[in-house]
């Protein structure tokens, strides 16, 4: 049986993090490695934390948990990323890469490039798998562009109009790289954005992510 993509990230990015360290930088605005591996095992082991990590209203309940997680020591939480996540929900199928396969892509970048990492080029059935996934998620940023259109563009030439509008932007790049900027990680994306100039402007300044 082909080895799921999303297990294939959670092992390398504990490889990765295993030789940082807990005092590494990540891409998370205030996060050292530390931080980002106490969130994973948050997000996967206690139900709890959910509320904070989508709603800003109970994100002071998830940061308890998560500091208390944190203090159980860096290689005790990294074991336990290492060792797969509660078969419920996370391994169930058809929701399994909903749930963790951008998750642990981003994630995994957001410590890959804060320590030196470029675009990993040896990976197509990820790209393939990434480009499928930011077509459907696209949906939620391109509500957010008013009477603004947004367009993906494949570095291939493969093309998802995402919302059509006469005055319309094109993200340009890579599907990593499409993933990346759509969830908010602008400095790092390698991505190009062409047209309208009202539109570029729009998508710019978009609140991305969750």
């Amino acid at each position: 049986m082909a080895e799921h993509l999303d297990a294939r990230e959670r092992a390398e990015l504990c490889d990765f993090l295993t030789t940082l360290g807990p005092d590494a930088p990540t891409l998370c605005e205030g996060w050292l490695t530390a931080d980002l591996v106490a969130h994973l095992v948050v997000r996967e082991h206690d139900p709890r934390s959910g509320p904070g990590i989508l709603v800003e209203r109970f994100a002071g309940y998830t940061r308890k948990l998560q500091d208390a997680t944190k203090a159980k020591g860096y290689e005790r939480n990294v074991g336990v990323l290492r060792s797969g996540p509660p078969l419920v929900p996370w391994r169930v199928p058809g929701l399994r890469d909903v749930l963790n396969l951008n998750e642990w892509f981003v994630h995994h970048e957001d410590v890959r490039r804060a320590n030196g990492g470029s675009r990993r080029t040896d990976r197509p059935d990820l790209d393939d798998a990434l480009w499928a996934m930011t077509r459907q998620m696209v949906k939620l940023t391109a509500r957010r562009l008013g009477d603004h259109g947004l367009v993906l563009v494949r570095a291939d030439g493969s093309r998802h109009v995402a919302r059509a509008k006469s005055s319309s932007v094109e993200l340009r790049g890579e599907p990593s790289e499409l993933a990346l900027y759509l969830v908010g990680r602008r400095g790092a994306a390698d991505v190009t954005l062409d047209g309208d100039a009202a539109a570029v402007e729009a998508l710019a300044a978009a609140n991305l992510g969750i």
